[in-house]
């Protein structure tokens, strides 16, 4: 019986007492029910026809008027071509605080866009690096990075707080960090989650772009097997994407102070280690601007993120970003894990794009803030 596991997203990591969420092709619940009930495991179905709840999201899109770029509707999900029209746009029309470059190129062959947001108002500047959709199926998180940068060009003249981030720092945001994978999850399989490199040896495409970092690779939490969820890949940095990544945070790791990766979901917010139980040697700083952040969130509409290390509060993985980034310098890095916490899984509604949005931009604000004075 094959099912596709969403949380947690290996087997290795459940044990007697956790939720499990899986889905299930549709001719296999008649079998797979009885199963449940004969080993008394108490189960829920949350979405009965999935198919329907995939077609309510995508199918309205032919007569939405999602071309014009000035009338840009933040609050739907967005195919990888219309963000990249949606980037070259702010590129050309806001050239004062919009920098748009390619840091490589994908397994496919397509450009991995960053957008360099901030005031050129001085030659150096610390920096922020925030990424979305490293897993393809995770829709919300490209929508989210879409959300931050439209947040930062129209509040920027009016909000003092937003004012002095874009003054005082640059932002490198790239809204769909699997552009491959992303795609895919448009075209082909809504619940695509890795990259769409080939495997010689087994028929099955793609690597966990979280699991191919080069920090512990390949240790707990990730898997050998290519046609898993959660394969490493061949060796580190084996994926174009994560290599071109991997390789500008650390030409620029002496002005990148925060790293903050957009995953979904959990209603988390990590920070290092993922990959073993210890306490990293910031902790106060980091533990202090997450929980500041965690609050920050909540004011909005009453959503209570948990947070703390990955390992302990989610799970343990090897080779996840996050850690890659700490270890390669990098004070303050974070994974969010979005709405919401299994109710929808990866097909959050579009009307809860902007709450998400809008509560987790407060606890990015809160972190961005939290950088700029200093902590001891």
């Amino acid at each position: 019986l094959q099912v596709d596991l969403w949380q947690p997203s290996s087997p290795f990591h459940i044990i007697e007492g956790t939720v499990i969420d899986v889905r299930v092709p549709k001719n296999t619940t008649r079998s797979l029910l009885p199963y449940l009930q004969q080993a008394n495991i108490q189960y829920t179905i949350l979405i009965s026809d999935l198919q329907k709840a995939i077609e309510n999201q995508t199918g309205l899109r032919s007569y939405r008027n999602r071309r014009s770029l000035s009338g840009y509707n933040y609050e739907v999900y967005h195919s990888l071509e219309e963000i990249q029209d949606w980037m070259h746009h702010l590129n050309r029309t806001h050239s004062d605080l919009v920098y748009m470059f390619s840091v490589g190129k994908s397994y496919e062959g397509r450009p991995l866009y960053v957008l360099k947001l901030g005031k050129r108002s001085r030659p150096y500047k610390k920096a922020v690096w925030i990424d979305c959709g490293i897993h393809a199926r995770e829709w919300i998180g490209p929508a989210f990075c879409q959300w931050f940068v439209k947040e930062a060009l129209q509040t920027y003249q009016i909000d003092p707080a937003m004012r002095k981030m874009l003054t005082q720092l640059y932002f490198y945001i790239m809204p769909v960090f699997n552009v491959d994978g992303y795609h895919f999850s448009w075209t082909n399989d809504r619940f695509w989650r890795k990259t769409r490199s080939k495997n010689t040896r087994f028929h099955c495409h793609g690597v966990d772009a979280n699991r191919n970092w080069k920090v512990k690779w390949c240790d707990e939490g990730a898997s050998f097997h290519p046609c898993d969820d959660t394969y490493c890949g061949p060796f580190p940095e084996s994926e174009p994407e994560v290599k071109a990544v991997a390789h500008f945070l650390r030409k620029h790791r002496k002005q990148i102070k925060a790293y903050l990766s957009f995953h979904a979901y959990a209603q988390m917010l990590l920070y290092p280690y993922s990959y073993k139980y210890a306490t990293i040697p910031n902790f106060n700083c980091v533990e202090s601007a997450a929980y500041n952040a965690v609050n920050a969130l909540q004011s909005a509409y009453g959503i209570r993120y948990r947070y703390g290390p990955a390992s302990s509060t989610l799970y343990v993985s090897s080779g996840s970003s996050m850690d890659w980034a700490y270890k390669n310098g990098i004070p303050y890095a974070f994974a969010f894990e979005l709405r919401d916490t299994g109710h929808f899984g990866f097909l959050l509604p579009e009307t809860l794009i902007k709450p998400t949005c809008t509560e987790t931009m407060l606890a990015v604000k809160n972190i961005t803030l939290h950088l700029l004075k200093k902590c001891h």
